[in-house]
């Protein structure tokens, strides 16, 4: 690989193009509140947003199944009320990653490509590839949410940028460049880490596979940033585990605790449904997790042409550009996701199959940069085998026209990634609009108590401030399942002593737990396909029932 041809205009003039996708998109979809259709993405909101908004405020309130940076990034902007209750907060990290993510495409393709011939093609595919990622309309509507999948594709893009710079300084015997790349890729690799556990996956894979590429003798410039990278590597997990095991006092919590996928899925089993497609089996798994890498492209025949440019595009670089052989590490998001779903208890539900619903679909987005970089390796190839200026310009024009036709197709329909986000939002937003209503009725400086795990929605939509809340975030971890003198404990023991409202759903902690001896019923709420709320009074023991 040659030094790149990347200049710093284009490179900015790619973030500036992307920064107006952005913010159109978030101005889109600021306009019809869509922004808050993902229960995820009101869980890490508030997740962010009681770390300095809560009875018990610190990090503490991070939980442990997420991983705390996406959060983190969140935190300044949630300061405002009014960018937490709109949920504009928890977009900003996500849109600030898709021009870093966007600008990474185009900068890795410049990076691989060579610059010294065949300038036609090298410079279509870049911007090209850019394209086809910036505009792809599921990842136009996720980067206006607190979703994690646009911050984990910044680092991951940028990680596999600074491996090929790497091995372009070994190549060019220059072990400075190289150790330095390698360096960065780290820090990437720790942000990856401690935003999504594929971040896990990616850190072994690019590590294992630089080791052994460095033991090849032409190649041993590499070893010294390797071992500085797999330094690196481990920082994201191992601060995690120490983080469960000093809080939790189990390092593996967020893998098997009570709120892991594993659990939630064994519970689910034993209420009596059947275990998700893919369990135990890997292929079934692979096909539901292409499935929705595919429904994240295009919907209906226009799949096969994504599938077929992706797999010719990994084609030319296996057999006739083996130089791009880093490209590859694009596909480590199969193997990680078909091992979540058979071995981990991850569920990945897609339209078109059993059970005909969609769940986690978005989970097929991570295939995104493989999709655009590999199309745009097909559409390269294809331009050097051209003989004439015309067929260049002709085979070029054939994969603007497809990209395009396959994205208006899409935005016909609306993206599979938002259909996903309105199918599952529907009941609840509904029933935690009708309890917001109530609770906007009581006085401003009403004190609650409720478990906030599954609808803090209502909170957020009546704003009340998380620090008038007692939740089960208020929790000492560290003493167990059980803390009889945790606030949480206490005031499910004697709610009247602690709060001048209680509000449960049917068969959360506070509906089974909460002493009901001093409450009155205020107000019960109903939405279909939703547990019932109920919002009780308290009452003082001498006060009249």
């Amino acid at each position: 690989m040659k030094k790149p041809n990347t200049s710093g205009s284009e490179i900015l003039l790619v973030g500036q193009i992307a920064a107006m996708v952005s913010i159109a998109a978030f101005f889109y979809y600021l306009r019809r509140d869509d922004m808050l259709l993902y229960g995820d993405a009101v869980a890490h909101i508030n997740i962010a947003r009681r770390v300095i908004d809560s009875r018990t405020p610190g990090l503490l309130q991070f939980g442990t199944v997420w991983l705390p940076l996406p959060h983190l990034l969140m935190v300044p902007f949630l300061i405002s009320k009014w960018m937490w209750r709109t949920g504009v907060g928890g977009s900003i990290p996500s849109m600030l990653a898709y021009v870093f993510g966007v600008t990474g495409i185009f900068r890795l393709m410049k990076t691989v490509l060579p610059s010294y011939r065949d300038r036609a093609g090298a410079e279509f595919a870049p911007w090209f590839a850019a394209a086809t990622f910036a505009l792809n309309p599921n990842l136009i509507y996720l980067q206006t949410t607190a979703m994690t999948e646009p911050v984990y594709l910044a680092f991951f893009i940028w990680t596999l940028i600074f491996v090929c710079a790497a091995i372009r300084g070994c190549v060019a015997k220059d072990e400075k460049a190289a150790t330095s790349s390698l360096m960065k890729a780290g820090l990437c690799l720790t942000g990856a880490c401690l935003t999504r556990y594929d971040g896990w996956f990616l850190a072994f894979v690019v590590t294992a596979g630089l080791f052994v590429f460095s033991q090849f003798s032409n190649f041993a410039f590499l070893r010294p940033g390797v071992r500085r990278l797999m330094l690196f590597a481990a920082i994201g997990p191992a601060i995690w585990l120490a983080y469960n095991a000093a809080v939790y006092r189990n390092p593996l919590e967020f893998a098997n605790g009570d709120y892991s996928a594993k659990a939630i899925e064994q519970k689910s089993i034993l209420a009596g449904s059947p275990p998700h497609p893919g369990t135990n089996n890997l292929p079934v798994a692979f096909q539901y997790f292409f499935k929705s890498a595919e429904l994240n492209m295009a919907g209906g025949k226009w799949q096969i042409f994504w599938v077929c440019a992706l797999l010719f595009g990994t084609a030319i670089v296996l057999l006739f550009q083996r130089k791009l052989w880093p490209l590859l590490f694009l596909w480590i998001p199969v193997p990680f996701y078909v091992l979540s779903i058979a071995r981990s208890g991850v569920p990945l539900f897609v339209p078109d199959w059993w059970p005909f619903s969609f769940y986690n679909v978005r989970y097929g987005l991570e295939m995104l940069p493989a999709f655009a970089v590999f199309t745009a390796v097909a559409a390269y190839g294809l331009i050097r085998f051209a003989s004439s200026t015309r067929s260049r310009l002709v085979v070029a024009i054939v994969f603007l026209a497809f990209v395009s036709a396959s994205y208006v197709q899409v935005w016909r329909k609306d993206p599979v990634s938002f259909e996903e986000a309105v199918v599952n939002s529907r009941s609840r937003i509904a029933l935690e609009s009708a309890v917001a209503a109530r609770l906007e009725l009581l006085p401003p400086d009403a004190t609650f108590l409720m478990y906030s795990g599954d609808h803090v929605g209502a909170l957020q939509q009546a704003g009340i401030s998380l620090s008038r809340v007692i939740n089960e975030g208020n929790h000492r971890p560290w003493k167990g399942a059980s803390d009889p003198e945790g606030l949480w404990e206490r005031a499910l023991k004697k709610p009247a002593a602690y709060a001048n409202y209680v509000v449960a759903f049917d068969s959360d902690q506070v509906a089974s737990s909460v002493n009901k001896n001093d409450l009155g019923t205020f107000a019960i709420i109903r939405v279909t396909g939703q547990s019932q709320a109920t919002i009780y009074r308290t009452f003082k023991s001498n006060q009249p029932r």
